[in-house]
């Protein structure tokens, strides 16, 4: 599927869902992540949940992998994201999307080196029952 019709799909799924603010279960994240769930929707055998993701600055998501695919919108500043390699695979400015894979060898961290927090807004499309994420050790980087 092309990038255009996936976020359309995005969209549509998104506004079908009911948007209650609840607080989102707590992920190995530096001080002062915080994340919100704004809407949450089973549609067969998927859980799609939304969710705002704020990182400040210096900090990050610590490493993790996700059982389904996500797909993000970065509202404010820049994410700098890192796979297993401890290699950048991609910075993402305000208004930039990204695509994170399913799977435990997707193994990634995203970190805020910028100056100002990092607002980013996430569709998880997951299996029912999987949660937002799975923690991972740091895979030999220097950094966490």
């Amino acid at each position: 599927m092309r990038y255009s019709g996936r976020f359309a799909l995005v969209g549509a799924v998104i506004a079908g869902l009911s948007f209650a603010a609840t607080a989102a279960n707590a992920t190995p994240a530096g001080p002062g992540v915080t994340g919100t769930i704004i809407g949450d929707e089973t549609v067969g055998d998927r859980h799609i949940v939304v969710r705002e993701i704020t990182l400040p600055p210096g900090q990050s998501t610590g490493w993790h992998f996700h059982d389904g695919n996500l797909i993000g919108y970065v509202k404010q500043g820049t994410l700098s994201h890192f796979d297993a390699t401890c290699e950048s695979d991609g910075v993402y400015r305000t208004g930039s999307h990204i695509v994170e894979p399913a799977g435990s060898n997707h193994v990634h961290i995203g970190r805020n080196l910028g100056t100002v927090p990092v607002v980013l807004d996430v569709v998880y499309v997951l299996p029912v029952g999987s949660p937002l994420s799975e923690d991972a050790p740091n895979p030999g980087c220097d950094f966490q």
